[in-house]
């Protein structure tokens, strides 16, 4: 039986029944879909996470002041203030892998007022090469400099929303004035949009002005709550935090083997432990759907077994006229190939079709060529694997037995 004839005979069988056909394949459609599926979510989600991340700062260091706790048996370093001038100056001196260096001093839920209403915003009192290290960009106008900062000048940059709720239109908030409680502030320049941040805030909320006008004109304190720096490239991550905790511990005079009263996060590690999560929850989640593939082979077997025992007879002639047993296993296994591809095909379908639906809702997919190519390799194997034994038993029966079936 030459190859052409092999796939004539076998579809021929197959649509013979097709609502059978149909219903041994939803197994195998169910598996492949959802593996897909499951997968291009993890991976969408994945992805979602490190532009979040990314739109936080590219290899960012957050250093932040925190209070320590009197622990047993340990020597605790307190100091009653925040970090100060002299420890971002001295920091940025001294450090070799910073691109980057900003402190921030922010204060939440601020009443602002404008030409067209009243928010409560987030201020931040912050330096010039934040924008570089927190990965933003300016939209229209600029961004203050060196000379606002010495001067303390009242000049302010807005986030979109914060614009829209302040002046009614964002174009209009240029060159604007706000007040921000009782100083009054000069719009310089607008932020371009970077939407929800990984705690889900609105990251468009916000005003910026120079930080030493803040801590002088706003907060009137000396204090910086955070510092931030993007180091020069993601290789010295490490490198760089081993370096900048050094400089801070000489800069604040703590001693050796006792703990600071800062913690420094690394942002390629948050990331690296990101991805692994997600890595994780996208394999558990994988291999549940996997299991309707084998559930699916079953199935398949089940029906090959019971269309072997239908079609005793028709094998019987097929043997008399000078049909090879393994021509007979061949056919037989060829039809539960073609019935888990089929499967395969139709899941990768409604796979493709589920993601394009939930893209549409909000919901991040990202589908993997390789998953899709293994997904069609493993239902090939399904049907090769749960369709051998009918096949087999379909190739072994005796032609006179089979003839004398009913």
């Amino acid at each position: 039986m030459n190859f052409v004839q092999l796939l004539y005979t076998c579809f021929r069988s197959i649509l013979r029944n097709r609502m059978r056909s149909l219903l041994t394949s939803l197994g195998v459609i169910i598996g492949v879909g959802s593996v897909i599926i499951m997968v291009a979510m993890g991976e969408g989600s994945q992805r979602a996470i490190e532009a979040r991340m990314t739109a936080m700062g590219t290899n960012l260091l957050q250093i932040q002041y925190r209070r320590p706790s009197s622990r047993s048996g340990q020597q605790i370093y307190s100091r009653r203030s925040a970090f100060s001038k002299d420890d971002l100056d001295k920091l940025r001196y001294e450090s070799s892998f910073a691109i980057a260096i900003s402190g921030l001093v922010q204060t939440n839920n601020v009443s602002v007022f404008g030409s067209e209403g009243n928010t409560q915003v987030t201020v931040q009192g912050v330096e010039p090469d934040y924008v570089i290290a927190r990965n933003w960009k300016i939209n229209a106008g600029t961004f203050f400099d060196e000379d606002d900062l010495t001067l303390r000048n009242r000049v302010a940059v807005l986030g979109r929303t914060t614009a829209k709720n302040l002046f009614g239109e964002v174009d209009s908030a240029l060159s604007g004035q706000i007040r921000i409680g009782t100083t009054y502030f000069t719009v310089i320049g607008l932020l371009e949009n970077k939407g929800a941040g990984m705690n889900g805030n609105d990251q468009d909320d916000i005003i910026m002005v120079p930080l030493d006008t803040a801590m002088t004109r706003l907060n009137n304190s000396r204090n910086i709550n955070m510092i931030f720096m993007s180091v020069i490239d993601k290789e010295y991550m490490a490198a760089a935090q081993k370096e900048t905790d050094l400089i801070l511990r000489e800069s604040r005079g703590i001693p050796d083997r006792v703990n600071s009263d800062f913690s420094i996060m690394n942002q390629a590690d948050m990331i690296d432990m990101a991805q692994s999560t997600s890595k994780t929850l996208t394999s558990l989640l994988a291999a549940i759907a996997g299991v309707s593939l084998l559930v699916g082979g079953i199935g398949i077997m089940n029906i090959m077994l019971v269309s072997v025992t239908e079609r005793t007879r028709e094998i019987g002639i097929r043997m008399a006229v000078g049909g090879r047993k393994r021509d007979i296993l061949l056919q037989f296994l060829t039809e539960s190939v073609i019935l888990s591809l089929m499967g395969g095909l139709i899941g990768i379908g409604m796979a493709f079709l589920a993601c394009r639906i939930m893209a549409t809702t909000g919901i991040p997919t990202a589908i993997n060529p390789l998953i899709v190519a293994a997904s069609t390799l493993f239902a090939a194997l399904v049907g090769i694997i749960f369709g051998y034994y009918p096949a087999l038993k379909a190739a072994r029966l005796y032609p006179i037995d089979a003839l004398r079936y009913e």
